[in-house]
């Protein structure tokens, strides 16, 4: 009995000493951000919280596009030919910016409402919402993820929130049971729950990948954790999780995490499997039902390996996915645990996976068809006149058809790249496979989108897809280049049947960001090429860029901030200044600024220089 004694005493020893250890990195995190001028993250989202407990009333108004933003969610409104749109976050190369508004596009009308309810949830991105028809409509949302503006601190929530679409009211649902704090997760509605899978959690300090499955009653509101039979995913986070059009599974694809290779050394592993989650009844007359999990044979023409793909389901108990990303070692990198020489490689390219077979199709949009040449073909054959393009069975034997599904032995081509003028994004490999039936897979459809003159949406990962009315949606989402990474707000549709070709809703404007980086990140990208423009230019451009340079030569460095001088005096004595450069960077945006405009930009401008000139003064 001593001995068991002494050996509690020492794990209790064991866990007081990390206790201490823990209290001593918290203590120390405090000062150093006290240091740095920010508060600690849970008084920031605090603050947030005590902000929107003053608002009392509902208040609606029409606006225009939302602001840039990435990882937030977009919801097909359960009765109404709308989109809702939750939160996300953007970051400008200098800060991060978290929102929890709430915005509806009406599909019709082509325009958007804010929503601004009062006690909403706190800012979050990477988060979950699943809306649903009950009670009028309902939107649900579960945990997600607040980040410091520096991006030094991380939040993980577990709460979860509905939204009466009807009442226009925000109410946190408290049930003990359920996940825990993450973000990265997924969620669908299954009959009458929820279904809750994986994500992610980290303090900056570690990190945990989670694969356990949770289900939340949507009549009892009740938690309550599955342990489903079978062999489930491995702790992932960033998956697809879709539900069967049959509603009889659900279908989970992909997905990231991290494994430590050696000590202080992680590596990113990408998963490609699919599995099916269905209900599952068990063989004992006592035992309630249950959950399996099935691992699909991963069939067909696949994707390449890529992680930011996105999926939603469509008709015909299929699921459309776009996009994603793959990081690859620099070609002169040496270092293979060195994540700095990573190169990410986006896709814009398309495919279809039957959830009930596992089986990948490569989707290849052929622009509208061309209803006059469909009638006068029609027409000839009516009169036997077309007799040369029927086979010996009578059937009509189309050539292009033959020629995208003839295996060609062709040579794997380099990767394209996607130019805009400002940026060249490079485009990852289209094909699942290196075979020849692979290449002139990607040959034929890159053949077949050139010749009918298609638009494709730029490569990216983590774009937002849903499905109203009959459209697929896809709305921005991001892409990285060089240390710059670049959020877009273009939005677009297609038809999910036709899949013909993208309806091009708000055009792509990601060449007009402004990034807030370092002179040590712009000389790094242009060492590597990355901010090189690979567009041939016109003698106005040219004109321009001259212009532009002897702008830059002519503007004067900020005023310095003085001693003991704090912003308002510092502002007072400067603001000539500030104003000026405000409407500078407002016109080369293209803009006719007001007044009102110009002063709230230069006001942001000068706190910005402030507070990096007394921090870096402080060191």
């Amino acid at each position: 009995m001593g001995k068991k004694k002494n050996k509690d005493k020492k794990g209790k020893g064991a866990e007081k000493t990390l206790l201490k250890t823990e209290k001593k990195l918290e203590k120390k995190s405090k000062k150093q951000l006290a240091e740095a001028g920010e508060e600690d993250i849970e008084s920031l989202i605090a603050h947030f919280k005590e902000q929107d407990r003053r608002k009392v009333e509902t208040f609606e108004e029409k606006c225009g596009q939302p602001s840039s933003r990435c990882n937030m969610t977009l919801a097909a409104h359960p009765d109404r030919d709308e989109l809702i749109m939750f939160g996300g976050e953007f970051y400008n190369g200098h800060k991060t910016f978290l929102y929890n508004d709430l915005f509806f596009y009406n599909c019709k009308r082509k325009d958007w409402t804010k929503v601004m309810a009062p006690n909403p949830p706190p800012p979050r991105c990477a988060h979950q919402a699943v809306a649903l028809k009950q009670l009028g409509g309902q939107l649900w949302i579960f945990g997600g993820e607040f980040a410091s503006p520096s991006q030094s601190q991380f939040y993980h929530y577990k709460d979860l929130w509905m939204f009466s679409l009807k009442d226009r009211k925000w109410q946190e649902i408290k049930a003990a049971g359920g996940p825990s704090s993450r973000s990265g997760h997924r969620m669908v509605a299954f009959k009458k729950q929820l279904l809750v899978f994986g994500g992610f959690h980290d303090n900056t300090r570690n990190y945990k990948y989670f694969n356990d499955l949770y289900s939340f009653n949507l009549e009892t509101y009740t938690w309550c954790k599955i342990d489903a039979v079978g062999i489930p995913p491995t702790p992932r986070s960033s998956c697809q999780m879709i539900v069967a059009g049959d509603s009889h599974h659900v279908v989970v694809f992909g997905g990231y995490s991290k494994e430590t290779v050696k000590r202080d050394v992680e590596k990113g592993v990408v998963h490609t499997e699919v599995y099916t989650l269905s209900p599952h009844e068990s063989r004992k007359a006592d035992d309630k039902p249950g959950w399996k999990w099935n691992l699909l044979k991963n069939s067909g023409f696949k994707p390449t390996p890529r992680t930011g793909m996105t999926g939603v389901a469509i008709p015909g108990n299929k699921a459309l996915f776009f996009g994603g990303v793959f990081d690859e070692k620099e070609d002169d990198s040496d270092d293979d645990d060195d994540d700095d020489d990573l190169k990410g490689n986006f896709y814009n390219d398309l495919f279809t996976l039957d959830l009930d077979k596992g089986k990948w199709h490569e989707t290849i949009l052929r622009g509208k068809m061309d209803t006059t040449a469909v009638t006068k073909r029609r027409r000839r054959r009516e009169a036997g006149d077309d007799e040369e393009t029927m086979d010996d069975n009578g059937e009509e034997n189309d050539e292009e058809e033959d020629m995208e599904t003839e295996s060609m032995d062709v040579q794997q081509q380099q990767a394209p790249a996607y130019d805009d003028g400002i940026f060249t994004v490079t485009v990852g490999p289209q094909s699942g496979s290196s075979s020849a039936v692979a290449d002139a897979s990607t040959s034929n459809r890159v053949d077949a989108e050139m010749e009918a003159d298609l638009f494709i949406p730029r490569p990216r990962m983590n774009a937002s897809l849903t499905v109203s009315n009959g459209l697929l949606y896809l709305y921005g989402g991001f892409y990285e280049e060089g240390s710059k990474q670049i959020t877009l707000s273009d939005f677009y549709s297609i038809d999910v049947k036709k899949l013909d070709e993208f309806t091009i809703i708000v055009a792509d404007e990601s060449n007009k960001m402004v990034w807030v980086g370092s002179d040590s990140e712009d000389s790094e990208d242009e060492d590597n090429g990355n901010a090189k423009k690979t567009k041939t230019k016109s003698v106005s451009d040219e004109e321009d860029d001259e212009e532009s340079d002897d702008d830059d030569e002519d503007m004067a460095e900020p005023p310095a901030v003085n001693a003991d001088e704090d912003l308002a005096a510092y502002y007072s004595r400067t603001k000539d200044f500030w104003m000026d450069a405000s409407e500078g960077e407002l016109k080369s945006e293209g803009k006719t600024p007001t007044e009102k405009q110009v002063k709230k930009v230069a006001k942001k401008m000068v706190e910005m220089f402030y507070k990096d000139s007394t921090t870096a003064g402080a060191k």
